[in-house]
């Protein structure tokens, strides 16, 4: 389709004056450039209909750019999807006019702050602000506060739970929220398991509300600090359970498990549990049901005497027996768990914990075990 003349014109005019970024409002049918002036616009006069008139302007728009008319090129949006863009073509991206451009460009780890402001401004987005702040230099900048802010007032708007739990996530990083605001976030938390699962990815040894350390925790830091200063894991994880923290994690967790809305939330927990006590399997996830979980830890701990960790740990406090099996469980929660007893991804609710009953109960007899210690 052609474009009207005074369209052309004036596109071109936007082109030449070398915008740092271009938006198209596509159902006000209006071309956006962004400059150190501010903003410029061209409101478009298609003569026929709309969605053909605007891949007529966006081929214009590319050709300019990349020097090819077809829009945002196939062989781009291959290299963005799999990571492959070179930093030197993030600025092009930003002028194309597409969201799928600047979404690859927001995901790039060579996002600057600069560009990051012009992929703001070109397309604010959850989703978008989400993938700026995993990238640490946007956090340190000062457009991270105002991408939290942005993310925690869309919160509320979140229908995933998997998006819920990223946007807390991320919104909890170091610097990026007063203390006021992350204490009312953590009261709203209660009631959501979701938000609660951030808490724990972002937090794990910083929770709000710390609880008071185990009864046994003075006598357990007498016999294992040697070891944990030598630097045994068996010895540094148990020492971190039983601590006021370590507590508050496990409490949490607990309570994230008592009711979980969906699948999602109940793998998202296990992830936590299992990265949590990864010291204990450093291999990573066994990928086992719960009952061939049990057998290898009882003999883990048995066969304690192949293990230097386990040795030694039981050696300076032999009632430590039941708290390495249990942390020992704990870090191979995963789907291998959950596959047996339910096979059916899309089971929610009421039914969804019926079901995974076998399961989490055990599960929660080992947290408990570990926040009692008897």
């Amino acid at each position: 389709m052609e474009l009207a003349s005074e369209d052309t014109f004036r596109l071109n005019v936007l082109l030449a004056n070398k915008p740092k970024a271009i938006r198209i409002d596509e159902s006000k049918l209006i071309v956006y450039g962004l400059s150190d002036k501010g903003e410029a616009k061209v409101e478009l006069k298609p003569a026929g209909r709309p969605e053909q008139y605007l891949r007529a302007v966006k081929e214009l728009i590319s050709g300019h750019i990349l020097g090819s008319p077809g829009g945002y090129p196939i062989y781009l949006k291959r290299w963005t999807r799999m990571g492959q863009m070179r930093d030197e073509s993030l600025e092009q991206l930003l002028m194309l006019g597409e969201p799928e451009a600047v979404v690859a460009a927001v995901g790039s780890p060579g996002l600057t702050e600069e560009l990051a402001r012009r992929a703001w401004w070109a397309m604010e987005d959850a989703d978008n602000a989400r993938r700026m702040l995993e990238n640490p230099n946007i956090v340190a900048c000062s457009l991270g506060a105002e991408l939290a802010a942005y993310v925690l007032d869309y919160l509320p708007f979140e229908t995933e739970t998997d998006s819920q739990t990223d946007s807390v996530r991320v919104i909890l990083k170091p610097g990026l929220l007063e203390p006021a605001t992350v204490a009312d976030l953590w009261a709203k938390s209660s009631r959501k398991q979701a938000y609660l699962v951030g808490f724990l990815q972002a937090l794990p040894d910083a929770l709000p509300e710390p609880l008071p350390a185990r009864a046994d925790a003075e006598a357990l830091a007498a016999a294992l600090e040697p070891l944990r200063a030598a630097g045994n894991p068996v010895a540094r994880q148990l020492l971190r359970v039983a601590s006021g923290q370590g507590q508050r994690y496990l409490k949490t967790v607990g309570g994230v498990l008592d009711k979980p809305p969906n699948q999602d939330v109940v793998t998202a927990a296990f992830d936590c549990l299992r990265d949590y006590c990864a010291a204990l399997r450093p291999d990573g996830d066994p990928k086992l049901a719960l009952a061939a979980v049990q057998a290898e830890a009882e003999r883990f701990v048995t066969e304690g005497q192949t293990h230097a960790a386990v040795r030694e740990v039981l050696a300076a406090y032999p009632g430590a027996r039941d708290d390495i099996l249990a942390m020992r469980i704990l870090s191979a929660a995963g789907y291998g768990m959950i596959r047996p007893v339910l096979s059916d991804p899309t089971t929610l609710g009421s039914l969804m914990r019926r079901k995974l009953k076998p399961v989490i109960d055990p599960l929660q007899s080992y947290i408990d075990r570990l926040r009692t210690g008897g």
